[in-house]
């Protein structure tokens, strides 16, 4: 006679400890609150994955299985009780080839570029990205450009591949200038490449950048609630003439536009500002 609980019942356990567990932690620890809710987004948007799979691969990778992508994320700013504002989208561009660059917080971005991605634009990620599972392969089929960072010559390859591929195929690319998280409430050195590529493409800058989530988000304080972010979509910056010397300016300049925008709405989403609210957006009961 077996006196110990099989693996199976002794998973079985573990998950209804857990489920009791959760909801102590989660009325008496703000950090418990926190790492649940980002553990639940994470998850939830590689469920989200697998479901855009096999609806992406009927036409296989194409930048219009961005739509897909996009269609199905869109709700998770109400989950979290998380308003975005959003000003300016009559900047874009109607029927060319653009890029966008913006400002980067954390993987909270996802929302505010969900919420104003324009039509045939797709990001320009990290190699990593690929191989982070269902999640991985939902953006290559959505044709979602990846770079090496760590190898120059295969970034610069895939820059040039991408200046091509905007005016062949009239595809729009969004791009994280600072090329990494940033959570110190400013905005990091911009790398040139974004620049670079639509310098080489002679095609139009688009900044845009998302307000401060402090007021709702510190991964250092571990702190999760619900909140507004602003989202603002800058004039188009052209490039026509301009030649590789004219980068470093043209990405300092562009940096600077962006960091005074944020500054000042960054103030606006705490109270500072004359925003209006719109009707309908995310309440206060999220996650």
């Amino acid at each position: 006679m077996e006196l110990w609980p099989g693996p199976w019942t002794m998973l079985l356990l573990f998950l209804l400890l857990l489920l009791l567990l959760v909801p102590v932690l989660w009325g008496y620890s703000a950090s418990a609150k926190y790492f649940c809710k980002m553990a639940f987004y994470n998850g939830w948007i590689l469920f989200l994955a697998v479901l855009a799979i096999p609806v992406c691969a009927l036409r296989g990778r194409n930048v219009e299985n961005m739509k897909i992508l996009r269609l199905m994320l869109l709700h998770i700013k109400y989950l979290y009780g998380i308003r975005l504002e959003v000003r300016g989208t009559h900047h874009f561009p109607p029927s060319q080839p653009y890029v966008v660059v913006s400002n980067h917080q954390s993987s909270l971005d996802l929302l505010g570029m969900m919420e104003v991605l324009p039509g045939r634009c797709v990001p320009i990620a990290k190699r990593e990205l690929l191989w982070a599972g269902p999640a991985g392969l939902a953006c290559w089929l959505a044709g979602v450009i990846f770079i090496d960072r760590k190898r120059t010559g295969d970034a610069i390859s895939v820059m040039a591949e991408a200046a091509q591929t905007l005016l062949s195929q009239n595809v729009r690319v969004w791009v994280f200038p600072e090329g990494t998280r940033n959570h110190n409430g400013s905005m990091l050195p911009f790398k040139r490449g974004a620049f670079h590529l639509a310098v080489q493409a002679q095609v139009p800058i688009i900044p845009i950048v998302m307000s401060s989530y402090k007021d709702f988000y510190c991964k250092k304080e571990r702190r999760f609630t619900s909140g507004t972010c602003q989202v603002r979509v800058l004039p188009p910056v052209a490039t026509e003439g301009l030649t590789p010397d004219n980068v470093p300016d043209l990405a300092d300049r562009i940096r600077h536009s962006m960091l005074t925008v944020f500054r000042e709405i960054s103030t606006d989403s705490r109270g500072g500002g004359d925003y209006r609210k719109k009707p309908g957006g995310a309440g206060e009961a999220g996650l």
